[in-house]
Parts: C-alpha cells; sequence; structure tokens
C-alpha cells in the first residue's frame, strides 16, 4: 500500500483534522492491508509467510475492535457498517 492510499483512507476514516491513530483510522487501515494480502494469496498460494502475517494482522484488527466495542459500541457499529465487515 502507497502512501497516497493510506492518505485518502485517513482522511476517509479520521474524526479530526489532526487524527491519524483512533481505532477507526488503524482498523480502516488493518482492513486495507488484509485484503491486499488475500488478493495476492489468490495468485500465489504457497505464500505462507504471508498467509502468517495475514493471520497476525486479522488478529491485531479484532483485538482493536474489541477495544472500540468496549470504549463506545456506537462507534464500533458505524465503523463495521463502514468497512462492511462482519455481519
Amino acid at each position: 500500500m502507497d502512501t497516497q492510499k493510506k492518505r485518502e483512507i485517513v482522511q476517509q476514516y479520521r474524526l479530526s483534522e489532526n487524527d491519524t491513530g483512533s481505532p477507526e483510522v488503524q482498523c480502516a487501515l488493518f482492513t486495507a492491508k488484509i485484503q491486499s494480502i488475500i488478493e495476492h494469496l489468490h495468485t500465489a498460494k504457497k505464500d505462507f509467510s504471508s498467509r502468517r502475517g495475514l493471520v497476525m494482522l486479522v488478529n491485531s484488527r479484532r483485538r482493536l475492535l474489541q477495544y472500540l466495542k468496549r470504549k463506545s459500541s456506537i462507534r464500533y457499529s458505524e465503523l463495521i457498517k463502514k468497512l462492511g465487515i462482519r455481519k
């Protein structure tokens, strides 16, 4: 993921003008990385190190989402709806 795409994601999910580290922004960045690794794994089926990295990213995002759900369930539900994850 290049810096331009990161900048677009941060601008889309930030809460204030200088926000780059809120849970919403971090989850959005994790989701973008996860999607790019999934696309890579469709072509490189035996790339087990990338598969391990994918599992680690999914777990990091899961922990961050649990934190957000604990702190503010409204922000959590808005974020998962916006990202299109979970049911």
